[in-house]
């Protein structure tokens, strides 16, 4: 094996006759978009080039078909992971990513580290990595729907809101569309950046995003916010769910009065202040009960709740259900 184009942005491996393959575990829920995402532009590389440059392949745990969140299943015969040495991996999962692991599949990725190979994640792959001891070190990204959750698992990992992370041998990315960047951005370093911009022209695609867009709308843009005032007491809140300011205190740090506040509050987001930092810290509980293994009691904590019953109770009134009763029905 070659390792090609070393840099210090991270090095893909490829195989004795020079191809780069990309190799894909799929984990059940998994999401196909971004799979097609990472298939496609190598696809339109090797059309255009008049000859193999990237090869791929699919692997599955147990090496059977594995059904992606859509509920579809590739028609593609998949490769037993465990029998294989892949040189470049990525594990691709989405929904509940920690109940489709297993120690075998940890052991095989310990392994495939200690043979220098490169390993990435889609989307939530990370946690996969992450249980395996993976990702200590390196900075990382994923989903943002699923960053709170696994910042709460591993808060002692460096995550940021990219859209992709290459950072050595790891190489992380949000998923959905921001795979086809990802994957853009390899191509340029590894052909050319104009074969990057005909792949582009191939797929109706207008230009490579950088890794430093923003992963989502920003809330500021979306609700069209022009108030300073309004705008850093978004900030705040959304930096202090684990332990909410009171009212005084946002006052205070914004150097106006409660009184102000509060009609802000009324004239640009139609609630109270109040009402606004609940339903952040309930969506955050809401996000936290559906993506990480954490217990009702430190979800509650999380969330910026002393108390479990007073959270239960606040989480009942917004989705009808107590979040003990929640997780009950999404397991």
């Amino acid at each position: 094996m070659n390792k090609i184009s070393a840099t210090n942005t991270g090095a893909l491996m490829a195989d004795d006759d020079g191809v780069i393959t990309l190799s894909f575990l799929l984990l059940p829920e998994y999401g196909m978009m971004s799979l097609l995402s990472a298939i496609e532009p190598l696809r339109v590389v090797n059309r255009l080039a008049g000859k193999e440059v990237f090869r791929w392949e699919c692997l599955s745990e147990g090496g059977d078909e594995v059904y992606a969140s859509n509920g579809m299943a590739l028609q593609q015969r998949m490769c037993k992971a465990c029998d294989t040495r892949p040189l470049n991996l990525f594990v691709n999962a989405s929904f509940h990513p920690e109940q489709h692991t297993n120690q075998k599949t940890i052991k095989w990725l310990q392994g495939l580290n200690q043979q220098k190979s490169v390993i990435g994640a889609l989307d939530t792959g990370c946690y996969l990595l992450a249980q395996a001891k993976l990702l200590d070190g390196y900075k990382i990204t994923l989903h943002w729907e699923a960053k709170s959750a696994f910042h709460e698992r591993y808060p002692c990992l460096d995550i940021s809101s990219e859209l992709f992370e290459i950072d050595r041998r790891r190489i992380t990315c949000a998923g959905g569309t921001a795979v086809s960047d990802m994957i853009l951005h390899l191509i340029e370093q590894y052909t050319s950046a104009d074969m990057a911009s005909l792949v582009c022209d191939q797929l109706i695609k207008n230009g490579v995003r950088d890794h430093s867009d923003s992963q989502k709308v920003d809330l500021i843009k979306k609700m069209h916010l022009h108030n300073s005032k309004v705008i850093k007491a978004l900030e705040l809140m959304s930096l202090h769910l684990e332990d909410p300011f009171s009212n005084k205190e946002l006052a205070f740090a914004l150097s106006i009065s409660i009184r102000q506040l509060e009609r802000l509050f009324k004239r640009y987001m139609n609630c109270s202040p109040s009402t606004y930092y609940l339903k952040l810290r309930i969506e955050h509980a809401h996000n936290l009960l559906s993506d990480s293994g954490l217990n009702i009691t430190q979800i509650a904590l999380a969330s910026g709740f002393s108390s479990t019953a007073h959270f239960s109770r606040r989480f009942r009134d917004f989705y009808g259900v107590t979040a003990t009763q929640y997780r009950a029905q999404i397991q």
